[in-house]
This record gives structure tokens, C-alpha cells and sequence, in this order.
């Protein structure tokens, strides 16, 4: 019966839905796994099998499925108001949401702005950031500056700062033109340079970029610490120092995309903090609800939110939807920031970190991996010589083995929620390598 249930449920998946991020066609091969339930770090399907589930689903999810605490706040924000709308009103979540945010950044951000998902939440960054130039009688700052192999979502504005040929060359008559500056991926160091000359390699390129198109640049845009979709590309905590410095000297805004990597998945709550800065935006998604509901936020600078401080209606902010600041959502969020405080989760995770950096050990010296690398609850090393459908092939023996990894290209990442057990951690480790050693070649 569980197994004809199974089938049943994938045939009508297949028959009604289109799934993201996926070439449908290639579901005849590779065949989809309908969830039936999750608890803690696994997710299991209507036959009983279970799979670790070591990417968070797709980074969301912090402190596991099904989380007790979590879902006793919800419960008792659905008895008290599911959504009301935030133009004309305001709400006990969305207003302690927004305060607990702002103390996290130590006051130097905030006036969060809500959304529902990463790609809006930096929709709203540039569109504040170009907004508030023009309120400001600097209307010619209308330029946008983006990192090499830097993603920050699928919609028109963000994809317009994404540089992924697979994304850009399917949607570029579409978007605005941007500017590109080199990445301060570490993997890019010549022998004898260390992390930290390739990052002030990589903001002289940023400083050269604000020189060359003076007067006309808004922002740059920014995922600290670690590019993630383009392969978990890691960088020096020093660049983020240095354009800092060039944002200030040049009157340029710093936007940080931390919506995969804020929330400590760097180490620290934001991984700006890591470099001793604050930017002028700060965007937030994924893991502030705990991987439970949509959210999004964007944080800014008091003198972003004065330039917008005005009788004048043109002057103000023109964006909304309909379920900004969600009382549900927000209410998740507040559960989530609680388990930060009650569970010392920051100092937790060190220890974690690394336990499975020890387990990962023979994957980090294996003869056919490189650029193994950390940083916080994110690993990622790249295959040597894979052969061509290596990602998919990982995938699917990594679900024989229990396991739930979806490589990027020819790297392969983790990065579990906060709940691992040493168990857990010994066998997410062990079946890595199986799987990694597995499918390598096809």
C-alpha cells in the first residue's frame, strides 16, 4: 500500500506541478521523493525511508523539522491573528520582530522592511537605494555593481545583480545593465597569496570600478563571506573592511545579501559582523523564520529611512504586497530568536563545527577533492575529475545512503541545521564520503 501511495503522489506531482529550479524532462530519470513528514534533521517519505537532510532545505531550516517550540508559538498566534495588513495597521509581532532585529545590529540598522522572500528583499534594497539618491538630488546615481559569479535571486531586479550565465543568458533583453567587479573567492589565490591578498586584490577592482563610473554608481551588492550559489565561494572577512571604506570615500551604498548566510550561518548572527562593519542595507530571508514561512526583511541606515521622511507622496517608499509582515511569519521569526538567546546556539554551533570538520577529514585529504573549506556551519570542497553529470548522480545515490545533498556543479556542500547530534554528524560524514566516492565517475 505505502508503496503504491508513493508512486501515486509522484504521478500527480508530475502531472500538476511545476517544480523550481528543475528541468522537468529530467524527472523521468531521476525520480521525485514525495515527503510525508520531518523530524528534527530528517525528512521521510510515505514508505518509511528517511533522509538527513544536510543542505536545510535549500538553507532554510535552522533547528530542524517539526521543531516543538516553534510550533507551539505558531499555535498560538493562529488563536490570536493569522494576517492583517501593515499599510494603516501594525501588530505585536511585526513591531517586536523589528525592534529584536534592530538591537542584533547594536542600533546601527533599522526600520525593517518585510517581504516574502530573498529575490524581494534585495528588489527593495535597490529600489531604496536608487530611490533615496534621487530624494536626495543625486538622480544620476542609478548603477548597480555586482560580484563576479554572484547570485542574489530570480526576479527582474535581482537577477539584473546575479552573474550566472545559466540564468542571465535565458532572461539578459530583460534586465538592466550592471556592472561587474572581480570576486574575492579565495580559491583564486596565486601560489604565495593568502585569502586576504586576494581580497584586497578584489576591492582594488571595486576601488577602480567607483573611480571609473563616478557620480553615476548607487550601490554594490554583496553576499559576505561565502558566494553561495556559485559553488560556496568563500572570502576574507577583510574585503567586506575594505569596500567599506571605498562606500564611504566614493558615496556609494553597501547592500550585504544575507539571506543564506546571516542568522549564524557564517559563525556570528550577520556575517558582516565578522569584518567589523555595518552596511547601509542589510537583507534577511531564509532562516529568520526557522525555515517555517515565507519572510523577508530588509534593515537600513536611519538616514535611508529620513530620506524618505516626507509630506510628499512621490518622496515616499512605493512598494508593498500583501502579506508584508505577517503576523505568522513574524511570530515564527520571534520562536526562531528565542532559541538563539535560550539555547546559546552561537557558542553551540563552534563546537559542532568542529566535530564535523574533524569527521570530514578523510573527504578533505582525499586524492581526488580540493579547496576543502569552512567557515561557520557551511563546508564545501570540489571534486577532481568529475565526470559530466556528477551533481545528479550524487544526488540520487545520496538518497540511497539517506542522505539529502544537492552538489553545485563539481562542489559539494553541507550545511545542516544546528540540531546535529554527534551520531548525526559521524554519519552525515561517513555517507559524504560513500557517496562521494561512489559516483565521482559516472
Amino acid at each position: 500500500m505505502e508503496a503504491n501511495q508513493q508512486s501515486d503522489w509522484v504521478a500527480r506531482s508530475l502531472k500538476s506541478v511545476w517544480h523550481p529550479c528543475t528541468q522537468m524532462q529530467h524527472h523521468e530519470t531521476v525520480p521525485l521523493i514525495p515527503v510525508s513528514h520531518g523530524r528534527g534533521v530528517w525528512l521521510y517519505d510515505h514508505q518509511g525511508n528517511r533522509y538527513l537532510d544536510a543542505i536545510s532545505s535549500w538553507w532554510v531550516n535552522l533547528f530542524g523539522h517539526a521543531n516543538p517550540r516553534i510550533n507551539a508559538a505558531l499555535r498560538e498566534q493562529l488563536d490570536m491573528l493569522e494576517h492583517a495588513m501593515l499599510a494603516g495597521f501594525t501588530h505585536e509581532p511585526v513591531i517586536q520582530l523589528s525592534e529584536r532585529l534592530a538591537a542584533l545590529t547594536q542600533h546601527q540598522l533599522g526600520h525593517a522592511f518585510y517581504a516574502s522572500d530573498g529575490a524581494s528583499a534585495v528588489e527593495i534594497a535597490l529600489k531604496m537605494s536608487f530611490h533615496s539618491w534621487r530624494n536626495l538630488g543625486q538622480g544620476d546615481k542609478q548603477e548597480f555593481v555586482c560580484l563576479k559569479g554572484s547570485y542574489h535571486g530570480e526576479t527582474i531586479g535581482a537577477l539584473a545583480v546575479t552573474d550566472v550565465a545559466l540564468f542571465k543568458d535565458a532572461y539578459g533583453p530583460l534586465l538592466r545593465a550592471t556592472q561587474t567587479v572581480m570576486s574575492p573567492d579565495a580559491r583564486q589565490a596565486v601560489e604565495g597569496e593568502t585569502a586576504a591578498d586576494v581580497a584586497r586584490r578584489a576591492a582594488a577592482d571595486v576601488e577602480r570600478m567607483f573611480t571609473e563610473r563616478a557620480g553615476k554608481i548607487a550601490a554594490i551588492i554583496i553576499e559576505p563571506l561565502v558566494q553561495c550559489a556559485t559553488g560556496m565561494a568563500m572570502h576574507d572577512p577583510l574585503y567586506l573592511k575594505l569596500v567599506r571604506e571605498l562606500c564611504d570615500q566614493h558615496g556609494v551604498h553597501l547592500i550585504l545579501d544575507e539571506i543564506a548566510v546571516g542568522c549564524g550561518r557564517t559563525g556570528t548572527f550577520f556575517a558582516c559582523e565578522q569584518a567589523g562593519i555595518w552596511p547601509d542595507f542589510l537583507c534577511l530571508s531564509k532562516g529568520i523564520s526557522g525555515g517555517y514561512l515565507p519572510l523577508s526583511i530588509v534593515l537600513s541606515r536611519d538616514e535611508i529611512y529620513q530620506a524618505f521622511y516626507d509630506a510628499d507622496v512621490t518622496r515616499g517608499f512605493l512598494h508593498s504586497h500583501s502579506y508584508t509582515g505577517n503576523p505568522l511569519a513574524c511570530r515564527a521569526a520571534l520562536a526562531t530568536l528565542d532559541i538563539f538567546a535560550e539555547d546559546h546556539v552561537l557558542e553551540a554551533n563552534k563546537a559542532r563545527s568542529r566535530k564535523l570538520t574533524e569527521a570530514l577529514a578523510p573527504l578533505a585529504e582525499h586524492e581526488h577533492t580540493e579547496n576543502f573549506r569552512n567557515r561557520g556551519m557551511i563546508w564545501a570542497f570540489d571534486a577532481v575529475g568529475a565526470t559530466p553529470g556528477f551533481s545528479r548522480r550524487f544526488f540520487t545515490e545520496g538518497t540511497r545512503q539517506e542522505l539529502l545533498l544537492r552538489p553545485i556543479g563539481n562542489t559539494v556542500y553541507l550545511m545542516p541545521p544546528y540540531i546535529l547530534s554527534d551520531e548525526e554528524i559521524d554519519g552525515l560524514a561517513a555517507r559524504t564520503l560513500s557517496v562521494f566516492e561512489k559516483t565521482r565517475v559516472g
